[in-house]
């Protein structure tokens, strides 16, 4: 393409972007900060009520399972975490493993870790509702 048939397209272009310029703006599609209070009260009347303190605390084991277990262990615990069949994580859905293992024991283990799991700082709500997340597991195994 030659620069003279490229001029007129670029001068054409030019003169209709700069035509919007000169005109004020639509009253309408101007932002106050009040409007972000109408957008709120909008989306209030859909939006879900504040989580329980439960909830909070059932995503925050969530979270911590999926940040520090999940890896080896899996999102299920069965052990199929993506570092799991080389650290040789067990199924902690299994029957036999949850009855010979206590609550405490679990709890200590998230703590101090054991073999290639390492320790755990999480405070000791957060370790409860781990120990309790692993005791689900069993029921939820199919």
């Amino acid at each position: 393409m030659r620069v003279s048939a490229v001029a007129p397209t670029f001068v054409i272009f030019a003169m209709i972007f700069a035509s919007g310029c000169d005109q004020p703006p639509d009253a309408s599609t101007v932002w106050t900060p009040a409007d972000h209070d109408k957008q709120e009260q909008s989306r209030g009347q859909q939006a879900a009520q504040p989580l329980s303190s439960a909830a909070r605390g059932a995503q925050l084991v969530e979270a911590a399972w999926m940040q520090s277990c999940a890896r080896c262990h899996g999102p299920r615990g069965v052990g199929d975490g993506p570092e799991g069949p080389m650290v040789k994580a067990p199924d902690l859905t299994d029957a036999e493993w949850q009855a010979k293992v206590k609550d405490a024991e679990m709890a200590e283990i998230i703590r101090k870790g054991k073999a290639l799991m390492p320790p755990s700082n999480l405070p000791e709500p957060l370790i409860q509702g781990l120990v309790a997340r692993i005791r689900a597991l069993r029921a939820a195994k199919p």
